[in-house]
């Protein structure tokens, strides 16, 4: 089975930026996609960012497009999550996951879709 640990979330300013990693391990990257999911308090957990398994396609929710970034390094076996321009409804805890799908270029953005799940890392972005 494959497990994932999200890392570097914290507390920044509005305006400011994180980048999250999410590490595998008992698996490699290439055998999945992989996805971003952030859930706030008392909230729905939604979909924030996607990638194929050949990182060749992405796909990100309107409420970040252009400000976030979804990226794999295959080799170190981690994704990440740029954030940049950050504001205050992006406070949540963020979700790594990973699908065992077998199309290459193939992207899945609801959470049912995913088949593993890291344990989150919180993120606030004060005013």
């Amino acid at each position: 089975q494959v497990q994932l640990v999200e890392s570097g979330g914290g507390l920044v300013e509005a305006g400011g930026s994180l980048r999250l990693s999410c590490a595998a391990s008992g698996g490699t990257f290439s055998s999945y996609a992989m996805g971003w999911f952030r859930q706030a308090p008392g909230k729905e957990r939604v979909f924030v960012a996607a990638i194929s398994r050949s990182g060749g396609n992405t796909y990100y929710a309107d409420s970040v497009k252009g400000r976030f970034t979804i990226s794999t390094d295959i080799a170190k076996n981690t994704m990440y999550l740029q954030m940049n321009s950050l504001k205050p409804e992006d406070t949540a805890v963020y979700y790594c996951a990973a699908h065992p799908g077998y199309y290459t270029n193939t992207y899945y953005i609801t959470p049912d879709e995913y088949h593993y799940w890291g344990q989150g890392t919180q993120v606030t972005v004060s005013s």
